[in-house]
């Protein structure tokens, strides 16, 4: 594999996109230490022990912590890009223009470039009001710091979504997602060391380490296997004659995923069980407040199950925005296919139904474990300093087989044996 590998980078193509993608990381790893003018991040630091921001400090790898200019990292970008896919579904025009090809995905796009800045300063401006309410935050609260905090932070998510693209199309892999991973992996070696801290001081031992490593082994190589398992549904197209030319008579078949809806569910439930964490920090003395600290708060009971029927939810609830039987059972008609033992149309889109209902199902079930597994990581290895979350899993996860695709693309395609033998 490395040896492939090595061979392949004496080419220019290929390390050329590697070096790039390497370069942008970089940007983005030194943004994240360009602090944002106005705040005193050693007071604001201290905050983080609210659920609720910590969260986005593990996706934007620390930046949110030092409150820099990438604190929003790219979640703008990503709300952005799921909010459009709903409209895609209720807009006619937008459907009409997702199905334009190459130029209406462009637009598409364009119209999700201005919806991240919008979001983004929004959000900004949320963030900067809420930042003013925590005495020593700010050094002068006022209009004129909200607006600085507010630009500062959209210009980083604008600059942050533009290396994105940038790595999309002059790198290896998809941008967006590589800076997410990125993010996420460059909290490991502080963690480590808070791990190595710890096991001096002797509060954890050995024994926890050793089994932290064999739980994140598991789940990492389930997760691997649900994230590649998929169903093959057979199909069978027929002969036909155009001219002279003969077409069609072979047999292929329709792939669909286990893990369909990837992390977007475990993102949409989160979103909204934060929702009660963001209401009761607005009201720090109501009877609300404490009930919410009390008994809804992360780890506890209720939190895990409404957390869990959530993602379960939005599994369904996605996977049926991107995904229509109906328009793939046309479409199998449409070119002379047809699945064994199945009539064409209405029948076909059933069974596709069907299947995927059922796929959808176990991948639920499954996201729903992964999602409030970081509790029993922690009751039954007593670490907490390594993040173990299901969004960090299935992102780190996911944009590592992605990546290792595209690196077998083009070792395939400048004809070398490939990573595997």
């Amino acid at each position: 594999m490395f040896g492939s590998f090595q061979q392949a980078l004496k080419g220019g193509d290929l390390r050329n996109k590697l070096l790039f993608t390497l370069g942008m990381l970089l940007v983005f790893r030194l943004g994240a230490h360009i602090p944002v003018p106005g705040i005193n991040a050693d007071v604001f630091a201290k905050l983080l022990t609210n659920q609720l921001f910590g969260f986005y400090d593990i996706i934007s790898g620390g930046a949110f912590k030092r409150f820099s200019i990438f604190a929003m990292s790219i979640t703008p970008y990503i709300n952005a890009s799921i909010i459009m896919q709903l409209l895609t579904v209720v807009i006619p025009k937008l459907e009409q223009l997702q199905k334009e090809g190459e130029e209406g995905r462009k637009k598409i796009t364009q119209y999700v470039r201005y919806g991240t800045v919008i979001l983004g300063f929004i959000q900004a401006i949320g963030m900067a009001i809420a930042m003013g309410r925590y005495p020593g935050v700010l050094h002068k609260p006022g209009i004129g710091a909200y607006l600085i905090i507010a630009i500062s932070l959209t210009a980083g998510t604008a600059l942050l979504m533009w290396i994105g693209e940038m790595i999309t199309e002059k790198g290896i892999g998809n941008g967006i997602s590589l800076i997410i991973f990125a993010g996420i992996v460059a909290r490991i070696p502080s963690g480590l060391d808070t791990m190595v801290q710890l096991l001096k001081a002797g509060t954890i031992g050995f024994f926890n380490i050793l089994s932290f490593v064999v739980i994140a082994l598991v789940i990492i190589s389930a997760l691997v296997a649900v994230n590649e398992g998929q169903r093959r549904i057979p199909i069978q197209y027929a002969k036909r004659v155009v001219g002279r030319r003969v077409y069609g008579g072979q047999s292929t078949f329709l792939p669909l995923r286990v893990n369909m809806g990837g992390v977007i569910p475990i993102i949409f439930g989160m979103s909204i069980m934060m929702f009660p964490a963001t209401i009761a920090s607005w009201f720090p003395k109501s009877g609300v407040s404490t009930f919410i600290n009390t008994y809804f708060h992360f780890g506890t009971v209720l939190y895990n199950i409404l957390y869990a029927l959530l993602i379960f939810f939005f599994t369904y609830f996605y996977v049926a925005i991107i995904f229509n039987p109906a328009d793939v059972a046309d479409n199998i008609k449409k070119y002379g296919g047809f699945i064994p033992g199945i009539r064409p149309g209405r029948p076909t889109a059933d069974y596709i139904d069907r299947v995927l209902s059922r796929l959808t199902f176990a991948g639920g079930i499954f996201l729903a474990f992964i999602a409030i597994l970081p509790n029993f990581v922690i009751k039954v290895t007593g670490i907490t300093s390594l993040y173990f979350g299901g969004t960090a899993l299935l992102i780190v996860v996911g944009v590592a087989l992605d990546t290792m695709k595209q690196l077998e693309a083009h070792l395939l395609l400048r004809s070398y044996e490939g990573f595997v033998k």
